[in-house]
């Protein structure tokens, strides 16, 4: 069946190693898309080597029963979350990750509201495109969505829709809608946010504390979707250690399962644990020895091949080499983002910032002639997002790639 976004397809893939792709004819490209599940690349020798291991060992486990890889990986998790984040339940998926974690709030807090943002991703499922805000999964064809699913626009410095001045002062004008939407409705369970944004973009600095502070006035609680950048990809294992912020419940996903299996994670406070009497999971795959085992093995690589530190340098030398470039470029406009997640944003007039989605679309097919595939986000900004395993002689090719693509193309 056809769906946007996904069909028509590119090419046909046949092979995926590494940071590469190959489709049926032998074209191969570097993957700066990856659904953001290569963080440690395609097929990585132990990992595959983990899973075939586990395979023979212990291939399934009933849901009422538990097995050690399930219990060892809700521990490793619940350590390499902040505080009293320790309370794990396993989905086959981010979209389901956020409905448990929804769950969850609605029964720690007798509330059922949410608020959200407009533009924001969280899943295709039910609930998920319901605190979601972008258009395709919020279609009419659909007919409503979940009861009480409030939203407000989100940070967006770089183009304020409120017309602020500045990141400092657009971060906390943003930050009172929240607090005025929750004060407004006095019985929201949650905001459910996306700490940065995969698009990508960052926070104002002093945004997610505002938030914070909003949330324990009002008794609502902080859930952080960091599917897509959880595990290390901007610098930080979670992203909202960036700002100093700690959420309710983080649901990360995506990369968890290494880029091979599809395996999610729901991680909560301690005092949330009041589900016992619910099935606010009940997946029949929920406690997956072989899901489990990626999941761990990803862990690991991530921490013997320090990839989060080396996320953190290389990307802050890229992200200033694309920054440079855009001071002598006629159209590339705003350069952001953190560690391998970074943007650049195409415009037809640097000055009034006017978005030339037309230009970028002809950069993606130089850049995809070139060997690099990557997505175009918000219509105009070309979106990078490397694995963490990449050279740095490749992440320098990419590069020159995408600038000599960009200096190709005059408004």
């Amino acid at each position: 069946m056809h769906q946007s976004l996904s069909s028509p397809c590119v090419a046909t893939i046949a092979k995926a190693e590494g940071i590469w792709i190959e489709d049926v004819d032998g074209r191969r490209y570097m993957d700066f898309h990856g659904n953001s599940v290569h963080h440690i690349g395609y097929g990585h020798p132990r990992l595959i080597a983990a899973i075939k291991k586990q395979l023979d060992q212990l291939s399934f486990s009933p849901r009422r029963f538990t097995n050690d890889i399930s219990v060892q990986l809700a521990e490793r998790l619940g350590k390499l979350a902040p505080d009293d984040l320790n309370r794990v339940l396993f989905t086959t998926g981010g979209s389901d990750a956020i409905e448990v974690a929804l769950r969850i709030a609605r029964a720690s807090t007798g509330r059922f509201k949410t608020l959200s943002f407009w533009d924001a991703f969280h899943g295709a499922g039910f609930g998920a495109s319901s605190v979601g805000g972008e258009a395709t999964f919020r279609s009419d064809i659909a007919g409503p969505l979940l009861p009480g699913s409030e939203h407000v626009a989100p940070f967006a410095c770089y183009r304020c829709p409120y017309g602020h001045a500045g990141p400092d002062v657009c971060g906390l004008a943003c930050a009172n809608m929240v607090d005025y939407v929750l004060e407004r409705e006095g019985d929201v369970a949650a905001v459910v946010a996306e700490p940065m944004r995969a698009v990508p973009q960052v926070p104002p600095a002093g945004y997610w504390k505002a938030v914070r502070e909003a949330c324990n006035r009002h008794g609502t609680l902080l859930i952080f979707d960091e599917i897509p950048t959880g595990l290390g990809k901007t610098g930080k294992f979670f992203s909202f250690e960036h700002d100093d912020v700690e959420p309710d419940i983080v649901v990360i996903g995506k990369a968890l399962g290494g880029g091979v299996l599809p395996i999610a994670a729901v991680v909560a406070r301690e005092r949330l644990n009041v589900c016992a009497d619910f099935a606010i999971g009940h997946y029949t795959h929920e406690k997956n020895p072989v899901t489990g085992r990626a999941a761990l093995t990803t862990l690991d690589i991530i921490e013997d091949e320090d990839l989060v530190a080396r996320t953190a340098k290389m990307g802050n030398d890229a992200l200033a080499r694309l920054q440079e470039f855009s001071k002598t470029s006629s159209i590339a406009g705003d350069v952001r983002g953190r560690g391998f997640m970074f943007g650049i944003e195409i415009v037809s007039d640097k000055e009034a910032r006017t978005p030339a989605p037309e230009l970028a679309e002809q950069i993606y097919y130089r850049c995809l002639d070139a060997g690099l595939s990557f997505k175009i986000s918000q219509g105009c900004v070309l979106t990078l997002s490397p694995p963490m395993t990449i050279s740095s002689e490749d992440l320098d090719t990419a590069l020159s790639i995408v600038e000599a693509a960009i200096s190709a193309v005059q408004p």
